[in-house]
């Protein structure tokens, strides 16, 4: 089955890219980044901005992270897949990464969402942007919610608009 991502959702004066492989199926039925109820980024991003955004209407998450300097976006502009999971994706075509960060002029770090999206996009991102690559947040992702939090604000918190 062919699956789309979902436009960037930016600010372009943003210092942090969160970078996810492809929406799941929960996700792309709401039509929002992340929506899984059982996916840990919104509950993660909320301890790092200190604003609880897991009971917001996603267009306000959104609204708040770009305050803060967070933007969101995929590596996989579509692709074939069947169900959720990363190791499904078939045939993926990549969204224009290099070209997008270079007009992001207060662009710091790429941060991935999991390995997948490393895997196909951390040769797109230029080399003068720092990368890093955090445990997915995908409840498929077993580990538990803590190590996957301390490890997302120690390497993002730094990079935050204050």
């Amino acid at each position: 089955m062919q699956k789309a991502s979902f436009n960037a959702v930016f600010d372009p004066h943003c210092r942090l890219l969160i970078l996810g492989s492809l929406p799941g199926d929960a996700s792309l039925t709401a039509g929002h980044y992340y929506a899984h109820p059982r996916n840990a980024f919104w509950p993660i991003i909320s301890q790092l901005i200190d604003v609880d955004l897991t009971q917001r209407p996603f267009a306000e998450r959104y609204t708040l992270i770009k305050q803060h300097g967070i933007a969101l976006w995929d590596v996989v502009q579509q692709a074939s897949r069947v169900g959720s999971l990363d190791t499904a994706i078939q045939a993926p075509q990549l969204n224009s990464l290099h070209t997008w960060c270079t007009e992001l002029d207060q662009l710091q770090i790429v941060a991935f969402n999991g390995q997948t999206a490393a895997k196909y996009g951390s040769k797109l991102i230029p080399r003068y942007i720092k990368q890093v690559v955090l445990p997915s947040t995908s409840p498929a992702y077993t580990l538990n919610f803590n190590q996957k939090c301390h490890t997302w604000l120690t390497e993002l918190a730094p990079h935050l608009k204050t």
